[in-house]
């Protein structure tokens, strides 16, 4: 099969090829492509095209938030943080615990990092109030600057953090401002699915165990492989229109209109951390996706071509990665690879 040569234009006019040579499918559209042809618009078109109007001096790379990051977990936050830097986009900010705060400063310099949420167990009842209030009031200073936040790295599953956590995402939601929902974040929303139901800038990204809870939660019955595409887009709609991107051997993308799947091989190692970088990735794509929507008509939803090309990119950062490790590859050097210039060949 003939496969044309990368053009600029793939996000508009994009052609149908084979699945097994180029690793993704869409089953509902017609006009559909390749994962790599999107990753590449991405990771050169578009910054290219900010260069040439001289846009990158007001930063519109991309502003990133990361809400997540308790005393059990700091590695989570910082690997979606770092991941959405290296690709390209601006600023990353993470907004933690106090007491996750300074272990995820001394990770990076490049990060900002906000210790502004509490656990239970630091907090008095009387108090709990004016202290979520002073959380949001603090998160809603900065909201109007991000392009996208990312929900539940590292979140950990306190009571009180969870409930600051509903407020930030109801107060984003009012904001118009994506969010990539991973980890603590998706058991939250399984359990309060209003915060994102009807909202289409809400993406999920579940693993197989996530994802069978939400099938048994939205859908009232369990996983069901044979007919996988028609069950995840019955979830997506289930939940009004969300983007979901299954995690598994091949990733499985819908928004409840259409079915994609990026199936490129990517590591035969699975190291703890991967969908850190991945929900890291989407947000920095969505929000480059978003601003190129603004100026030409797209064939897919801003969320799904952010799935599309954040599934690739892992993919292809992991199997460089476990090239050059093997099996002792760990999430730090595939983060290492994310912004090479020949993942893209």
């Amino acid at each position: 099969m003939k496969i044309e040569p990368y053009a600029m234009s793939s996000l508009q006019k994009i052609k149908k090829l084979d699945i097994a040579i180029l690793g993704f499918w869409n089953e509902k559209l017609e006009n559909t492509g390749t994962g790599m042809q999107i990753l590449r618009d991405f990771m050169v078109g578009f910054p290219a095209a900010v260069i040439r109007r001289q846009q990158f001096l007001i930063r519109c790379l991309g502003k990133i938030a990361v809400v997540g990051g308790c005393r059990e977990y700091t590695g989570a936050p910082y690997f979606s943080a770092i991941s959405a830097l290296k690709i390209g986009a601006d600023l990353s900010h993470v907004f933690c615990t106090k007491d996750a705060a300074t272990v995820i400063k001394s990770y990076s310099p490049e990060l900002i990092v906000h210790p502004i949420l509490e656990e239970s167990y630091s907090v008095r009842d009387e108090d709990k109030k004016s202290i979520s209030a002073k959380v949001i009031q603090e998160v809603d200073k900065w909201m109007e600057r991000f392009d996208c936040l990312v929900i539940g790295p590292g979140l950990g599953r306190d009571p009180f953090l969870l409930d600051c956590v509903s407020d930030i995402m109801k107060h984003a939601r009012e904001s118009n401002v994506p969010m990539v929902i991973d980890g603590d974040g998706l058991f939250l929303v399984t359990n309060c699915l209003d915060l994102v139901s009807g909202y289409p800038l809400a993406v999920l990204t579940p693993n197989v165990n996530e994802y069978k809870r939400l099938v048994q939660k939205v859908l009232q019955c369990e996983v069901n492989d044979q007919d996988g595409t028609q069950q995840l887009l019955s979830l997506a709609k289930g939940i009004g229109g969300v983007t979901i991107l299954r995690k598994g051997g091949s990733d499985f993308i819908s928004n409840g209109e259409t079915v994609s799947a990026v199936s490129t091989f990517g590591s035969p190692r699975r190291c703890g951390g991967q969908g850190d970088i991945l929900s890291g990735s989407v947000a920095v794509f969505i929000s480059w996706a978003r601003q190129n929507a603004v100026k030409k008509e797209m064939s897919m939803s801003p969320t799904v071509l952010g799935c599309i090309a954040g599934s690739v990119l892992l993919r292809k950062a992991a199997s460089h990665a476990f090239r050059s490790k093997g099996r002792s590859t760990l999430t730090t050097d595939i983060i290492e690879h994310l912004g090479r210039r020949w993942l893209l060949h």
